[in-house]
């Protein structure tokens, strides 16, 4: 299996303006010069955590969107992160899966932060994504929904346990993704819970946050990280911005998974719809 290389924007958003965001990411977009396959923004990267959806919302076939199919096919890369959509009278903190042929996928985070009144101006997400890219699949996830571990943890297909005899390898994907705006005040807890993700479902996980002031003087320190299948830190930045890229090896997942086989002893589960 190749591997897959991402690059990660930890950056600092401009308060509720699109227009500055949009410019800003799009400039750090193509500074960008070595090969990358997927490019992750923050959450709600082109408003910041804003709870004023109904100033701010756009439709899938709005400009924001518009703009991240323009930059996938110029930088022949995915290009994902996560903006305010409106929908049917509804609004979501939606993640959108650009393709570089304009194809998308989209996920709508399933735990809105109540503590933070998300809950009471956006509408909850029933369904998880699993991407696919070079035969490595990612599970795509927003901010919040890390605290919550059953909605990230592996359930094998049937059809794959069936197919192996009852013995496949345990797991759906390879890849967990978070993209966050997740405040320093709770960042133990971000840390803590990333590496745990990785070492329960055997996986790389990939953390993206934002750094900076928010419009309501909330900071945030990034502490941007990818952890690998054995909970181990292979990137972390603190405070500053930045653009890192890495490439993850499918070899060293395969052989961790088959190494310590402990997905053999998991309960047995589904998630149902909400």
């Amino acid at each position: 299996m190749p591997p897959l290389t991402c690059t990660l924007i930890q950056t600092n958003l401009h308060w509720e303006d699109k227009k500055a965001n949009l410019a800003m990411l799009e400039e750090k977009i193509t500074s960008i010069k070595h090969k990358t396959e997927i490019i992750v923004l923050p959450e709600m990267f082109s408003t910041g955590f804003s709870m004023k959806p109904a100033l701010f919302a756009e439709t899938m076939e709005g400009e924001t969107v518009a703009w991240m199919k323009r930059l996938a096919a110029q930088k022949k890369v995915v290009i994902t992160g996560s903006i305010i959509v409106e929908e049917e009278g509804k609004y979501y903190n939606r993640l959108i899966w650009m393709l570089p042929n304009g194809q998308l996928g989209y996920y709508n985070k399933r735990h809105l932060f109540a503590y933070g009144r998300e809950d009471e101006h956006y509408t909850a997400g029933n369904k998880r994504l699993v991407a696919s890219v070079k035969g490595w699949k990612l599970n795509l996830q927003v901010c919040y929904d890390l605290r919550f571990p059953v909605w990230a943890r592996q359930t094998p297909p049937p059809s794959e346990e069936k197919a192996a005899g009852g013995e496949a390898n345990g797991t759906e994907y390879d890849v967990l993704l978070y993209t966050a705006n997740w405040p320093e005040r709770r960042i133990h807890a971000w840390k803590t819970l990333l590496q745990a993700r990785a070492i329960e479902n055997q996986c790389y996980v990939i953390g993206l946050n934002r750094v900076g002031n928010d419009g309501n003087n909330i900071y945030h320190n990034g502490n941007s990280m990818v952890v690998g299948p054995l909970g181990e830190t292979l990137y972390e930045k603190l405070h500053d911005e930045d653009i890192f890229t890495i490439t993850l090896q499918k070899d060293s997942l395969q052989e961790t998974r088959q190494k310590f086989p402990f997905w053999k002893d998991a309960d047995k589960f589904f998630i149902a719809d909400a």
